[in-house]
């Protein structure tokens, strides 16, 4: 089957990346939209223009877009646009389990004339079981976007096997989904098994909009060997 990944460089884009490898499938290119605002409703905003790094280390086809509105059906027309205008795909796949109806269904809408499937790559599973198996499998996820009370203080932090019970802690606590899907938070991956090389951070900066609402900014960034990370270790 020939796919298309719309890709944000989070853990679940990343994680259906690797879904979509594990099956054979011909993944022909990943396709990022870079809002230019923060309210919209089906892209991430934070370091999405940082994509472009990922897909090198995964030696994929990488397509950037930019989306300057924000209502679910004038965003997924950009998809469906770009979509139908290139190489011929079986399906879109998008990362998650589902929950985020508003995407799926948006995007289903706007290619199902197209003839082009669109699915959530782990649909139905339980998304803290698949969060703790990115993790198991190493991946390296960092936290760049929160909104949500509770979630500030995990801004521009990495999960690991260490902080992942507080995690589940926190969203007991104050009432997010803890695998971040509605947009609780979104995520960056610096390292995943399926990437040739692992991102390092050289510069970013945290930005607060409100009490419970910021994103990371990625300043300067760049690929490095991970022969070079298990020296270090």
């Amino acid at each position: 089957m020939d796919v298309a990944i719309m890709y944000s460089g989070g853990k679940d884009s990343n994680y259906a990346v690797k879904h979509a490898l594990d099956k054979g499938w011909s993944i022909k290119y990943l396709l990022s939209v870079k809002p230019t605002r923060t309210d919209c409703f089906l892209f991430h905003y934070a370091t999405v223009e940082h994509t472009k790094l990922q897909a090198e280390a995964l030696g994929l086809k990488h397509y950037l877009l930019s989306c300057s509105v924000a209502h679910p059906k004038k965003e997924a027309e950009i998809v469906r646009q770009f979509v139908a205008a290139n190489e011929k795909v079986d399906a879109v796949i998008l990362g998650g389990t589902g929950l985020q109806a508003t995407q799926i269904r948006s995007i289903q809408e706007a290619l199902r004339p197209h003839g082009v499937e669109v699915f959530a790559a782990h649909s139905g599973e339980d998304h803290f079981e698949l969060l703790k198996k990115m993790i198991d499998d190493g991946f390296e996820i960092m936290i760049t976007q929160v909104a949500s009370e509770g979630l500030p203080q995990w801004l521009g932090k990495t999960i690991t096997k260490d902080n992942i019970g507080q995690l589940e802690a926190d969203a007991s606590k104050y009432g997010f989904h803890v695998g971040g899907e509605g947009g609780y938070f979104d995520s960056y991956v610096l390292d995943a098994p399926t990437f040739s090389k692992r991102i390092v951070i050289e510069d970013s900066e945290k930005i607060m909009e409100d009490r419970y609402s910021g994103h990371v900014a990625i300043k300067k960034a760049m690929l490095a060997s991970k022969a070079e990370k298990e020296i270090v270790r």
